[in-house]
C-alpha cells in the first residue's frame, strides 16, 4: 500500500470536517450538552418497582421420591449450589445446572445497569438510556456508571481534570503500537497495548504489590483514571498507525470527545478544535456504549479479575472478547450488508434469500433484546442529524426501507428480529469518515467505563470468588495404558489432519546438507 493510499482514510475525515467549517456557525463545545441530540423519542413505559419475588421452590425428586425446600431470593435467583443437594446416592454428587452460553445464570449481584429485554429497556443506575443521551454527557456518564450517582458540578469538573492529568501514554506502549504493521487490525493492536499498560504500571499489579493493593480506594480510582483517560490517545495512536503518521499529544484544555478527534485530526495544530455538532455526535454514541451488563466481554473482564490479576491485563482480556465478530464487530458487518444490498430494488431479493437460510441479515436481532433495541431508536434519530450536517449516505436510505421492511414481515416479527445498536452505528461511523476496521475501537473506547465499574464492583462484593465454573463430563470413563505397538487407529476422526508443505520449505528440502 503506497503513502498516499495508507493515508486516505483520515484525509477523508479531515476534509469533511474542513468542509463543515465553511457552512457551520463556529461556537464552543458546551461540556454539559447541547448542538445535536437525538430527537424526542417515544415515551417510555411508566417506571414500576420489581415484584418481591422471594419464597421458597418446593422440588420433588421423583428418582428417590425426596422433597427439597430451595429458597428463593427477592430478585427470584436460587443459589445453584442449593441444587447439590439433590441427590440419589453416595456416588451421586448432586445436581449440576446445564447451562451452555449462560443463558440462564447470573454470577453476580450487580446494581451498574438493568436490562428489560422484552420491553426495550436500558437504564444506567436507575436512568433511562434515552434521558443520558438528550442530556448528559460521556463525562458524566461515565461517573455515574462508575459511581452510582450522577456528579455534582465541583465533582465533574474534578473527574475530568483527574482524567485529562491521566491521558499521556509511556512512550514504550506508544513504541509498541509504531512497531505493529500499518495494515495490522486495530483491535490487534489495542489489545497488545491495553495488555502492556500492566508493565508500565507495576504498581498497580496485586502480583507484583500482593493482592490487597485494590483495597485502597486511591489506588483504585487512580487505575480507573488512568484507563479512561489513556485509552483514547491509545486508540487515535493506532488510527494514525494506520495512516502512516505519528501519535499526536492529547490536549487538557479540550473535552474527553473533543480531545479524541483532536488528536486524529489536529496535525499537530495545537489551536484545532474539532467541530461541535459531530463532537457532540460521538459523545451520544459513547454514552449508548457506555454499558451492557454481563455481556461477552464485560463477563471476561470480571472472570479474569476474579484471579486477581491486574486492571490493565482484565480489560485487554475483555476487549479480546469483543474483538470476536459475534459481539464487537456486528457493525462491521452491517456495512458490508447494505453494501452488498446496494439499492432499495434488491431488498426484496435479500430478505427471501435470508428467510431461505443462504444470506445473513446483520444488525437485527439481540441476544437479550426481544423487542427495539433503545439504544437503536436513539441512533436512528442521531443518523438523520448527522447525515443532515455531512450530506445523506446513499446506504441510509437502504438501512430505512430494510428496516421497514423487516418490521413489518411476519417472518422477522415472529422470531422477535429487531434492529440493534449495530444498524445505524456504522453508518454514522461511516459518515464521520472512520475507516470500518476502526469501528470496533470505536466501541471499546467507551466501554472502558462499563468495564472498570464491574472490576470495581467486584472488588467490594463480598461473593466474589475466582471463577471456575463446573462441566458436565462425557468422556470414556477409565482407560489404561497401552504401548504404541499395541494401539491401532480406531477410525478418521483420530487422524492427523494433512498439514500442507509451503512452497519455501520445498526450497529449503530441495538443498542439500538436511
Amino acid at each position: 500500500m503506497s503513502n498516499d493510499d495508507s493515508e486516505s482514510p483520515m484525509l477523508q475525515a479531515r476534509g469533511r470536517l474542513a468542509m463543515l467549517s465553511a457552512h457551520l456557525i463556529p461556537s464552543s463545545t458546551d461540556h454539559n450538552l447541547s448542538h445535536l441530540h437525538p430527537h424526542p423519542l417515544l415515551s417510555a413505559p411508566p417506571p414500576s418497582q420489581p415484584v418481591n419475588l422471594d419464597g421458597t421452590l418446593t422440588v420433588v425428586d421423583d428418582r428417590t421420591g425426596k422433597k427439597y425446600q430451595l429458597l428463593v431470593s427477592r430478585d427470584g435467583t436460587v443459589k445453584a449450589s442449593d441444587f447439590k443437594k439433590i441427590s440419589t446416592g453416595k456416588n451421586d454428587k448432586g445436581l449440576k445446572l446445564y447451562d451452555p452460553g449462560y443463558l440462564n445464570t447470573a454470577p453476580v449481584r450487580s446494581a451498574i445497569s438493568y436490562i428489560d429485554g422484552d420491553e426495550g429497556i436500558l437504564r444506567y443506575r436507575g436512568y433511562p438510556i434515552e434521558e443520558l443521551a438528550e442530556k448528559s454527557t460521556y463525562m458524566e456518564v461515565s461517573y455515574l456508571i462508575m459511581y452510582g450517582n450522577l456528579p455534582s458540578k465541583s465533582q465533574l469538573a474534578e473527574w475530568s481534570f483527574a482524567i485529562s492529568q491521566h491521558s499521556a501514554v509511556p512512550q514504550g506502549v506508544l513504541d509498541i503500537i509504531h512497531s505493529m504493521p500499518h495494515d495490522a487490525h486495530p483491535m490487534g493492536v489495542l489489545v497488545n497495548a491495553l495488555s502492556a499498560l500492566s508493565v508500565f504500571h507495576p504498581d498497580a499489579n496485586p502480583a507484583l504489590r500482593g493482592l490487597d493493593v485494590y483495597n485502597s480506594k486511591q489506588a483504585r480510582d487512580k487505575q480507573i483514571a488512568r484507563v479512561i483517560g489513556k485509552i483514547t490517545t491509545i486508540a487515535a495512536a493506532v488510527l494514525l498507525r494506520m495512516a502512516g503518521r505519528p501519535p499526536v499529544l492529547p490536549s487538557n484544555h479540550l473535552s474527553y470527545t473533543e480531545n479524541f478527534l483532536y488528536m486524529l485530526d489536529s496535525l499537530g495544530n495545537r489551536s484545532y478544535k474539532p467541530n461541535p455538532k459531530l463532537t457532540r455526535a460521538l459523545d451520544i454514541i459513547f454514552i449508548l456504549h457506555a454499558e451492557h451488563e454481563m455481556n461477552c466481554s464485560t463477563s471476561a473482564v470480571r472472570h479474569l479479575s476474579s484471579s486477581g490479576v491486574d486492571v490493565y491485563t482484565a480489560i485487554a482480556g475483555g476487549v479480546g472478547a469483543l474483538y470476536g465478530p459475534l459481539h464487537g464487530g456486528a457493525n462491521e458487518a452491517v456495512l458490508k450488508m447494505l453494501s452488498e444490498i446496494g439499492t432499495i430494488d434488491k431488498i426484496p431479493e435479500f430478505i427471501e434469500g435470508v428467510k431461505a437460510r443462504k444470506r445473513k441479515m446483520s444488525g437485527f436481532g439481540h441476544r437479550v433484546y426481544k423487542n427495539y433495541d433503545p439504544r437503536a431508536k436513539v441512533l436512528r434519530s442521531l443518523a438523520e442529524e448527522v447525515f443532515s450536517i455531512v450530506g445523506r449516505d446513499p446506504l441510509i436510505e437502504v438501512a430505512v426501507a430494510l428496516e421497514k421492511v423487516a418490521l413489518s414481515d411476519e417472518y422477522f416479527i415472529k422470531r422477535k428480529l429487531y434492529p440493534n445498536v449495530d444498524f445505524y452505528s456504522g453508518l454514522i461511523y461511516r459518515a464521520m469518515g472512520f475507516p470500518p476496521e476502526f469501528f470496533t475501537v470505536l466501541f471499546a473506547i467507551p466501554r472502558m467505563a462499563g468495564y472498570l465499574a464491574h472490576w470495581r464492583e467486584s472488588l467490594d462484593d463480598p461473593d466474589t470468588k475466582i471463577m471456575r465454573p463446573q462441566q458436565a463430563y462425557v468422556g470414556e470413563w477409565l482407560r489404561h495404558y497401552t504401548q504404541t505397538s499395541e494401539r491401532a487407529v480406531s477410525n478418521d476422526a483420530d487422524k492427523l489432519g494433512q498439514i500442507a508443505i509451503s512452497n519455501a520449505s520445498r526450497r529449503r528440502l530441495a538443498g542439500s546438507g538436511i
